[in-house]
């Protein structure tokens, strides 16, 4: 075998003198990178970035309004149904977000009243199969008529003082304990607006709700008005007597009559109990001041709504 020949598998060498192309900075500027890592929020496709654009949209539809977490797992519509109930509603400016009407009811006063209202302001009109309204009242006696009432939305107890101070006014936020009637509630709410109250608190359990009986109750005043929700009572009643305001509670038991109560013209809450318990103890623990109403032995107390009102107008009477 001649010598130039080589065995099978053997490396071979490469030649000297000209050595392969070289990548240059090629690879040290692959090897930078692209910078830090942008933060999830940032990034458009990531979860989280989808959920702050959801949290600036409600913002934007709430008027940036803080909500209770229970607010958003409460969104469910309410149904008033009947004629004279309907009629009643809309006439009190109950906010109305439909009216149903069931396929070949008898067209009357209250009917034709309701859908005049309907269609002064703008509300939708819907006709459905009876079978339909039998399922959206559950069966109830509707009379072929029935308006849907989207959820209240309620204001933040911070919501209430700032809502004062804009006005430049000394705050007024009437507060409720234990009070579960809506009817009292509506009737509240409509005495805190016509005495001149910046808003009223309502804790989150064991109270009335802003529903449409006492959105009727309040004849319209629940639209003015704002009712804000607390998470706790006790903590908000601390955080507003932290901002200087005077924790005033309505009982009957007070050790300072009403027409004694020099300091009504000072920031204050004035927080009114369930007619038959009163003031819960630590709510009455957290007031400065308890206050009753005079009145004649022969009665032996007023409902809450009756005795806000009182109050509220003591209270305005001196502020003038």
């Amino acid at each position: 075998m001649p010598g130039s020949s080589q065995r099978k598998g053997a490396i071979r060498k490469k030649p000297r003198g000209n050595p392969t192309a070289g990548s240059g900075g090629r690879v040290r500027r692959g090897l930078e990178g692209k910078g830090p890592t942008p933060k999830a929020v940032d990034r458009t496709k990531h979860p989280a970035h989808k959920r702050a654009k959801a949290q600036e949209r409600a913002k934007e539809r709430t008027g940036g309004r803080r909500q209770n977490s229970k607010d958003v797992g409460e969104s469910t519509v309410e149904w008033v149904y009947g004629r004279n109930p309907v009629v009643e509603a809309l006439r009190a400016g109950v906010p109305v977000s439909a009216l149903y009407v069931a396929e070949g009811t008898e067209r009357d006063a209250r009917l034709r009243e309701a859908l005049l209202i309907a269609v002064e302001h703008g509300i939708s009109l819907l006709e459905v199969p009876r079978t339909e309204m039998d399922r959206l009242t559950s069966h109830g006696a509707h009379q072929g008529v029935a308006v849907q009432i989207p959820p209240y939305e309620y204001a933040h107890p911070d919501d209430l003082l700032a809502r004062a101070y804009e006005a430049g006014q000394a705050p007024l936020i009437v507060a409720l304990d234990g009070v579960t009637d809506p009817r009292n509630l509506g009737a509240i709410t409509r005495s805190a607006a016509a005495f001149g109250a910046h808003g009223v608190l309502v804790p989150e359990r064991r109270t009335a709700s802003m529903t449409a009986s006492a959105w009727k109750t309040s004849a319209g005043a629940a639209a003015r008005i704002p009712v804000a929700r607390a998470t706790n009572l006790n903590r908000a009643l601390k955080s507003y007597k932290d901002a200087g305001l005077l924790i005033v509670g309505l009982d009957m038991g007070g050790e300072v009559e009403l027409p004694e109560l020099v300091a009504a013209t000072e920031p204050l809450v004035l927080v009114v109990g369930s007619e038959g318990k009163g003031l819960a103890r630590l709510v009455r623990e957290n007031c400065d001041i308890i206050v009753s109403i005079p009145m004649t032995t022969a009665t032996e107390s007023l409902n809450a709504g009756i005795a806000t009102g009182v109050a509220l107008y003591e209270i305005s009477r001196r502020r003038a």
